[in-house]
């Protein structure tokens, strides 16, 4: 028994989010079925989070194990890639230490959202970002973020009718830059509620387009769903990096 940690980048546009669903299209059953394609052997895949339809990744990790046949390990990533649709590929893989978890290891994530702030749609950019119109001043926004930064209670961020009962995250950093027409949130935190990276972009959106009411800090005091903003749509959001 072998097992291998794969970074795998995909765009979720067509799929209903990572994990195995029945009779539903998934990251997951479609890279374990080119695993076992491309290896002849049944084999485990574990992820490190659930991303929902629609999400993308750039560095989504997860960990592969079973009776893999002995290659280097730099050979893995061109052997599954040949199994695999265009929208997903393995960047790279390496030998899994003793008892890794890819999600349970995990000590925080990064996200990146994108917006594309323009009254005119960009018919490349459409599955992977958000078409907002309505000006953003980006220097607002970033100021909007750094309230966000910080252990807080998350529950105003959270999506209405989530079973979780600890709400409490610790955000390392939220960051907002533009590029011409692009606006890009950049998030790091512990963990992250459900939709809570996209909540938190939509009401910051909202916040530096003109939108008055709530501080985010009087919002995260709130502890209520509907004192925040708007939930962003899934398609501009991104899976950037796991830190282990």
């Amino acid at each position: 028994m072998r097992g291998y940690i794969l970074k795998i980048a995909y765009k979720g546009t067509d799929y209903c989010g990572w994990q195995v669903q029945p009779n539903k299209k998934t990251v997951q059953s479609t890279v374990q079925s080119a695993i076992e394609e491309a290896f002849g052997v049944p084999v485990s895949l574990t992820g490190c989070s659930r991303t929902d339809s629609g999400v993308h990744a750039n560095g989504f990790v997860a960990l592969v194990s079973g009776d893999i046949p002995e290659i280097p390990v730099e050979a893995i990533p061109l052997a599954i890639n040949t199994k695999l649709p265009p929208d997903i590929v393995i960047k790279e893989a390496k030998t899994a230490p003793e008892n890794f978890h890819p999600r349970y290891n995990a000590l925080g994530k990064e996200y990146v959202y994108y917006i594309r702030n323009s009254r005119i749609r960009d018919p490349f950019l459409e599955d992977t970002s958000w078409l907002f119109p309505k000006h953003i001043d980006e220097n607002k926004a970033n100021r909007i973020c750094q309230e966000f930064v910080g252990r807080h209670d998350f529950r105003a961020f959270m999506a209405a009718g989530s079973k979780i009962t600890d709400t409490v995250r610790e955000i390392k950093y939220f960051d907002v830059k533009r590029q011409d027409d692009m606006v890009i949130f950049t998030v790091a935190a512990d963990g992250f509620l459900y939709n809570m990276v996209r909540i938190m972009v939509g009401t910051a959106a909202e916040m530096a387009s003109g939108t008055a009411g709530l501080t985010v800090t009087e919002m995260i005091e709130s502890l209520d769903r509907s004192k925040a903003g708007i939930t962003a749509p899934a398609k501009g959001l991104f899976l950037n990096k796991v830190f282990y």
